[in-house]
């Protein structure tokens, strides 16, 4: 079983800077490809952006040249480095591990972004 834990949430201007991260609880985290989901209010969640075992990245149109995704394998966490932030990127961001079938996610942390 892989546990997630998400932090760095929080309240911030527009324009503002917030860091999540996640810390996985799994031996072989290297291997999984870890993700950032997020759901705003009436919202599906959707992809934020992704990271593979081998460091690929993909991101949502929407959080391009904004946002960057990173992980180290030592101490198990991935992060979302958050720029730019706007008031549509509030929402409740989740971390996901998958690797073939098993899939797993965090409890989520809040972002709002208002003035």
């Amino acid at each position: 079983q892989v546990q997630l834990v998400e932090s760095g949430g929080g309240l911030v201007q527009p324009g503002g800077s917030l860091r999540l991260s996640c810390a996985a609880s799994v031996s072989m985290f290297r291997i999984f490809v870890m993700g950032w989901y997020r759901q705003g209010p009436g919202k599906e969640r959707e992809l934020v952006a992704v990271i593979s075992s081998g460091e690929t990245t993909n991101y949502a149109d929407s959080v391009k040249g904004r946002f960057t995704v990173s992980r180290d394998n030592a101490q198990k966490k991935v992060y979302l480095q958050m720029n730019s932030l706007k008031p549509e990127d509030t929402a409740v961001y989740y971390c996901n591990a998958r690797w073939g079938a098993e899939d797993f996610w965090g409890q989520g942390t809040q972002v709002t972004v208002s003035s």
